[in-house]
């Protein structure tokens, strides 16, 4: 099997949850912010993924300063446990100014509150030692097409990116593209809108993208194909993986659940591309199944890691000849055969 420490993983808080769904209670007793932190290093993650208000909770209530000193507190937890965070991200989905959207509100006040939200996130982020910051457009979108108008909702976006750029000159944006839910519709459904938007920013070399595998399976896409072309721009900026079965809400799968051959080919493009070698995460965005019960609370993100790690040794060990021979003979469905041989470990 590879070896983990070629690869670094995070995983973020709210991956350790109480499996309460839009229909249903909790069935897992919540587990405090520290616990969890404790988890990452004995799991053998390193990077913790964080939304603002998972640095600093309340943050509406405190002033700018004090949040910054939480930002400080948190930043020394995380050194204290050999851990750093990989990214924070505006929560912008739960506030009532956000209902209908924040950057593409069509209030002007509402727009105010989202950029001002943001612009404290850049500032948590720094203070807790991340220069990365993650934009998922969440209530980006509307329910009917009527209500917005789309290409002025794509000026605010560009608008909102250029004055975070212009806020810190060393932040890195990562935009988190996703086609719906829980908006109808949303603004930015796949990479290749995000990577647009970046070459359209102001300073498109610190925008890129998060790419998460079950946004794109939302989209109808191939993940594999997403990442490929990210990485071909070098936009890529983090990934989510994850799964999916079918084009159904968001699910956070366990990550190779549903289709294990389409997580062999997200490994793939990765390792065959080099991602990680600058320091760049797997991340993990899962969630326990809903009905688990409380002692497998972490199983999850044990198995995601472990599937991941297994799929870089089919990776590595691929007989790359007998490929490119069936290749060039258009021979695709040996090839069919032998990759499936491969993944199911049979020789011959």
């Amino acid at each position: 099997m590879a070896a983990d420490h070629e690869y670094r993983f995070s995983f973020g808080p709210w991956n350790i949850g109480e499996g309460a769904d839009p229909f249903g209670p909790e069935v897992r007793t919540p587990y405090t912010f520290a616990k969890k932190l404790d988890w990452f290093e004995s799991l053998g993650f390193e990077g913790v993924q964080f939304h603002d208000d998972d640095v600093v909770e309340n943050l509406e209530e405190l002033s700018p300063e004090k949040c910054l000193e939480k930002a400080r507190e948190v930043r020394k937890v995380l050194e204290d446990r050999s851990l750093v965070a990989e990214f924070v991200a505006p929560r912008l989905w739960f506030h009532p100014q956000t209902v209908d959207g924040g950057f593409t509100a069509n209030s002007a006040a509402d727009r105010q509150y989202a950029l001002d939200r943001t612009l404290r996130t850049i500032d948590i982020a720094r203070e807790v030692g991340t220069k990365a910051v993650v934009i998922w457009l969440a209530r980006e979108g509307t329910y009917i097409r009527e209500a917005k108008d789309a290409k002025l909702a794509y000026e605010r976006i560009l608008e909102t990116l250029n004055k975070m750029l212009a806020y810190d000159p060393e932040i890195s944006i990562w935009i988190e593209p996703k086609p719906n839910e829980p908006t109808d519709q949303a603004y930015v459904p796949t990479i290749g809108h995000a990577v647009a938007m970046a070459y359209q920013s102001d300073d498109p070399s610190r925008v890129g993208g998060l790419i998460e595998s079950a946004h794109a399976l939302l989209a109808g896409l191939d993940p594999a194909d997403e990442m490929a072309f990210a990485l071909a721009h070098d936009k890529l900026g983090s990934v989510h993986l994850n799964d999916q079965n079918g084009l159904k809400y968001d699910q956070d799968k366990s990550f190779g659940s549903a289709n294990l051959r389409s997580a062999f080919n997200q490994v793939r493009v990765l390792d065959e591309n080099g991602y990680g070698k600058r320091g760049e995460f797997i991340g993990l965005d899962v969630k326990v199944m809903r009905t688990q019960r409380q002692e497998g609370s972490v199983d999850h993100l044990v198995n995601s890691k472990a599937t991941f790690l297994h799929l870089v040794e089919k990776v590595r060990t691929l007989d790359k000849d007998l490929e490119r021979q069936y290749i060039e003979a258009r021979d695709y469905e040996a090839l069919d055969a032998y990759i499936l041989r491969h993944l199911m470990g049979i020789s011959s």
